[in-house]
């Protein structure tokens, strides 16, 4: 079974202000599009470049997770280190999976140029950044979710299929 980590990063998340539901939304939509069950692993932290990167290693170094995903902190605010993070721990950076977001998400948003996801690799991991917005995941993952399955599969990993009933929205 292949092992996600999915991190999110958020200040008010991590402090307890509010029921914070992104990791939970993203599970969701991951279920949605793989037709393989996944184990998951969930973290909330704030918005601070090492405690990202620490998280970030955590997952891929010790938890072995094959793909990780990250939701929150890729705006150009200043609070915004996701992006800063990944690349410190990558290995190899693949900035396509950025670019095919952002060209899909203009679509749906006309600010989605905005945004600075990306994706790399840290030893047999993926790691991929998506926006906090669970419908922005929705669209990343119409755009990219073949490009994670040829990923995990380059880096040794079971392929995964995707579910013909991918882009069915979740109910809110």
């Amino acid at each position: 079974m292949i092992k996600v980590g999915i991190i999110t990063a958020s200040d008010r998340g991590s402090r307890g202000e509010y029921d914070f539901l992104t990791g939970e939304r993203v599970q969701e939509v991951l279920g949605k599009f793989f037709q393989e069950p996944l184990e998951y692993l969930q973290q909330v932290v704030p918005d601070e470049k090492d405690q990202l990167e620490m998280a970030l290693l955590h997952m891929v170094d010790e938890e072995k997770c094959a793909l990780v995903i990250t939701a929150g902190g890729t705006g150009p605010a200043p609070r915004d280190v996701t992006p800063e993070a990944t690349m410190a721990v990558c290995e190899k950076l693949l900035p396509g999976f950025g670019e095919t977001m952002r060209r899909h998400g203009m679509q749906f948003v006309p600010t989605a140029f905005l945004s600075r996801q990306t994706a790399g690799i840290r030893h047999r991991s993926l790691i991929v950044n998506m926006p906090g917005n669970p419908r922005a995941v929705i669209q990343c993952m119409d755009a990219i979710g073949i490009g994670i399955v040829h990923t995990l599969v380059l880096l040794g990993h079971p392929k995964l299929t995707l579910s013909a009933s991918a882009a069915t929205p979740l109910p809110h």
